[in-house]
């Protein structure tokens, strides 16, 4: 007889059991209602509450004026509170008080300038809502992998002001060999041990109980992160453990032959899922093994007697343009595919899908025992099996492919393999209020943040932004590893400001200063790039010693500068149109090039003596000049129309030109004119692309 081993701490946690509460209570009183995300992980939860009138949105813009809204245990994002309010719309906040908790330290760590360190599943929901409330910096870690790549991030020898926290589901063993780590690097971080107390002595007994079981039973929902975590505990330990979502999926052989069974449950499952488990095994553990094995006999018979929803094989007999029919294994009745069960693609003929004599995998969608005959379906098997595959996918965490085919309320839809994946506005893109229409008829990346199927409703929710993340990241570590002062980029222009550019340079930033975009004095950087400009620039300087590191950039190009023209295309002697563009006492200031003034002194502007320069010239005259000297050194240019006048030597006599009068073009600069430009900033590069 086999001893059945029940976790004391196995089910809801208080702060699960706090939200389901709230949902039901408002589902009794107003009988209507959504959640804004499932209320807990577990299906089974959701659906009971969708059955009394309380459906799941995924975003703000799907409410549709349903009420009350209830936002779920594992809270959500800053900006979804905001917009509640904004819109004036009543919720009630089933956030587990711990989560809520976590949200207040890093709004207060931030604030003071701490960088937070989160240990978590950076898809996971809850970390989503913890990161919204990060006002600086921020690095998520899920493993080891991420732990040793965050010195590489965050060096250490800049003492850092570090605040470390941890999603209430994490992994209590590993986080404390992170904190282990992280105390040597930085020494001073502040650390919140914000792993939820439930969570770890749920993990410590799972641990303790499958050391000493010979099978492990976990109950819990796949999509739960508390019971993988508690699965992959318990596995670690004893090789013959099954996570199961509902008594249904129990099997005999999960516990033949074992001595000793342990069961434990996630935070999100009901008592009443963990009591059935119970009854289920209780009644089919307690006799000797060939009643087990009766067991197994009533299970796969039970399995053959479905009538719908039963998977089969079959070889097809004929096929006619509306039907074909098969051979069903084991089935006396005649078996048949209608024309539109064949294919979820567009057809013209049954014969584009299968062949007379083709094995094929079938669905019973129907029977008729007076008929003798059973309607199948073949497209649905082929949605199932994606499904299946896509599970794989999830499970894994692998990268998929597909096209974007809509445009709908809050996200877009991706079709991959025949199956549709809505992906929310807030993981299509990197950039918050992005025009979704530009990514239809996009192929595009993705994975899978959640999966879940109720009947024939499926849920499959995915992410682009989680593998544009990281591909930006591989950018990053590819950019830090390879640059260097003097390298030439091409980059995108992605934001202007009154002292600069910042230039995208793949997954990094860098800054043009004003004074970098052009030999001319220019008021904004706008009189030179626009946003969403390609550019060539080149490093002029890095600084990786800041956090985060800065990088200065150059625009305008040597062979552009004003003074390198001028004594290329001007030497002393030239003869040029200029235009008048101030006057002092002493001379005038004309225009020769672009970015270059030069002085036609006094004594320079006419054959005879004249007391003021304003008596010969105006604002804004154009007159020929000949350039009489060039100081590249001191960038001056003097000129001289009297060289040109007839009867007039080529110049003044030196006595005629006082040394002090030779100032420099920025003495004539007046009022309404651009000053000149400040010293740059202490800037920071512009902030990566939000996570």
């Amino acid at each position: 007889m086999a001893e059945i081993i029940v976790a004391g701490t196995a089910g809801f946690c208080f702060g699960v059991r706090r939200a389901v509460k709230l949902a039901f209570d408002a589902a009794d009183r107003y009988h209507s209602g959504c959640t804004l995300g499932p209320i807990i992980h577990n299906k089974e939860m959701v659906k009971e509450l969708s059955d009394r009138g309380v459906d799941v949105v995924h975003s703000v813009g799907e409410i549709n004026g349903r009420k009350p809204v209830i936002i779920r245990s594992h809270g959500v994002e800053r900006s979804v509170y905001e917009q509640l309010d904004s819109m004036g719309i009543e919720y009630i906040d089933a956030t587990c008080p711990f989560v809520a908790k976590i949200h207040q330290i890093v709004v207060e760590m931030s604030r003071k300038g701490y960088t937070i360190l989160l240990a978590g599943d950076e898809n996971h929901p809850e970390v989503q809502g913890i990161l919204s409330n990060c006002i600086g910096s921020y690095y998520v870690f899920q493993n080891e992998e991420d732990l040793k790549r965050i010195p590489e991030i965050i060096p250490p020898e800049n003492n850092n002001d570090v605040c470390i926290v941890a999603q209430t589901t994490f992994n209590e063993d590993f986080w404390k060999k992170c904190i282990i780590f992280l105390k040597k690097l930085y020494t001073n971080a502040k650390i919140f041990d914000t792993i939820c107390n439930a969570t770890s002595k749920r993990q410590a007994e799972a641990h303790t109980l499958s050391m000493k079981c010979d099978s492990m039973i976990v109950v819990g929902d796949r999509s739960s992160s508390n019971t993988n975590k508690l699965y992959a505990i318990c596995k670690n330990n004893c090789e013959r453990t099954y996570l199961i979502e509902t008594a249904a999926d129990l099997d005999a052989a999960m516990f033949a032959d074992a001595g000793t069974i342990g069961v434990t449950a996630g935070a999100s499952t009901p008592e009443r899922i963990i009591k059935e488990v119970l009854d289920t095994m209780s009644e089919n553990t307690t006799s000797s093994v060939n009643e087990t094995e009766n067991f197994e006999e009533m299970l796969e018979e039970s399995l053959k007697s479905l009538n719908t929803n039963e998977r089969v094989m079959g070889t097809v007999a004929s096929i006619t343009p509306n039907e074909v029919y098969v051979e069903v294994d084991g089935r006396k009745q005649t078996g048949f595919i209608p024309f539109d069960e064949l294919s979820s693609t567009p057809i013209q003929s049954a014969d584009e899908v299968v062949k007379v004599g083709d094995r094929v995998e079938l669905l019973i969608m129907k029977t008729n025992d007076v008929e003798g005959t059973i309607m199948l379906s073949k497209r649905r098997v082929d949605a199932q099996k994606g499904f299946e595959e896509l599970q794989k996918a999830y499970d894994e965490k692998q990268i998929l492919s597909g096209t974007v085919t809509e445009v709908v309320s809050g996200g877009v839809i991706v079709v991959t393999n025949d199956i549709r994946v809505f992906i929310p506005a807030s993981q299509a893109t990197m950039e918050r209020d992005a025009n979704l229409e530009e990514l239809k008829g996009q192929e595009v990346r993705f994975r899978l943040i959640e999966l879940s199927q109720r009947g024939r409703r499926k849920k499959i929710i995915g992410s682009i932004k989680s593998v544009l993340r990281d591909e930006i990241s591989a950018k990053r570590a590819e950019f830090w590893e390879n640059c260097e002062v003097g390298k030439v980029y091409t980059g995108v222009v992605r934001s202007l400001t009154s002292y600069g550019a910042f230039v995208d340079l793949g997954g990094v930033s860098g800054m043009i200063h004003i004074s970098e975009l052009s030999w001319l004095r220019i008021k904004h950087p706008s009189e030179v790039v626009k946003v969403g400009d390609t550019v060539e620039v080149y490093i002029k300087d890095i600084n990786m010693e800041s956090t985060p590191k800065k990088i200065s950039l150059g625009y305008k190009k040597t062979e552009d500068n004003p003074w390198v023209i001028l004594q290329r295309d001007y030497p002393v002697g030239t003869v040029v149109k200029a235009k008048i563009v101030g006057l002092t006492d002493f001379g005038a200031f004309a225009n020769i090039i672009p970015g270059i003034d030069g002085l036609i002194h006094i004594s320079q502007i006419s054959n005879r003596r004249i007391e003021k320069p304003s008596d010969e010239l105006s604002i804004g005259d154009e007159v020929e000049v000949q350039i009489t000297g060039i100081d590249a050194d001191k960038q001056r240019v003097s000129l001289s129309i009297r060289a040109l006048l007839p009867d007039s030597d080529s110049a003044a006599p030196a006595e005629d030109i006082d040394e002090d009068d030779q100032v420099e073009p920025e003495i004539r600069d007046l009022e309404d004119e651009t000053p000149a430009e400040d010293p740059a900033p202490e800037v920071e590069a512009a902030p990566e692309e939000e996570e």
